[in-house]
């Protein structure tokens, strides 16, 4: 398929080629979600932990006698019914990571890249490269381009002057290609990829179609990061 390519200005100047397999795959509602929740679920970091009543401090003596008081039986001050007692079934120390396989966290990421190809909120802009960190100027690159709500600006590299104008905007981000994901796809309603950005991916998780259009084969390629 082919995309219309953004100058900086916002005018169309040329088409390019890119991958069916990247930009036009069906969209896979529960792959989809399945990779989003082991995302969130990788994060977490798991160290929430109380104690039970075997391990708060107190006396194990019995705190009246049994019969005779007018009041329920009890027999230890570190009973969850008492106040500074332990915690019943509360949370212990794990791990909440979940495992997904590479084909299917791939197909996860094409399926998001042909759903904003598809409804017409990716754009390709020629090239991405300030001479310093400007937010100003990054500004002015996006009301350009018409973008009025939040977005996802993925470069080919790391380009640190792109990553420094964008953070001070509200609801913008910058990265490289390399460590896209589908969280980041999915918080981000437009997404903005340089050229190289598109060939990058396409290099991951496409064909890799080179720029006259023709296939080539992945030689062994694995993406850097989670994905």
């Amino acid at each position: 398929m082919q995309l219309p390519v953004y100058s900086l200005g916002g005018e169309i100047v040329k088409q390019i080629e890119v991958s069916d397999r990247l930009f036009a795959e069906p969209f896979n509602e529960a792959v989809v979600h399945q990779a989003m929740v082991r995302q969130q679920a990788n994060a977490r970091q798991g160290t929430a932990s109380t104690k039970t009543r075997s391990e708060v401090a107190g006396s194990t003596r019995k705190l009246f006698r049994q019969k005779h008081t007018g009041s329920a039986r009890a027999g230890s001050i570190r009973s969850p019914l008492r106040r500074g007692g332990g915690v019943v079934f509360g949370p212990k120390p794990r791990s909440y990571r979940q495992a997904m396989p590479k084909k299917m966290r791939r197909l996860a990421l094409r399926c998001m890249l042909s759903a904003k190809a598809r409804d017409g909120e990716l754009k390709v802009i020629e090239g991405l490269e300030l001479a310093e960190p400007k937010t100003r100027e990054m500004a002015r690159i996006l009301a350009a381009l018409g973008v009025d709500s939040s977005a996802l600006i993925v470069t080919g590299g790391p380009e640190a002057n792109v990553a420094k104008s964008a953070r001070n905007l509200s609801l913008v981000k910058a990265m490289p290609a390399s460590i896209l994901s589908v969280i980041d796809l999915l918080s981000y309603r437009v997404l903005l990829m340089t050229e190289s950005a598109v060939r990058k991916a396409e290099e991951l998780w496409g064909n890799g179609l080179s720029q006259g259009g023709g296939s080539a084969s992945l030689r062994g390629v694995a993406p850097s990061g989670d994905n």
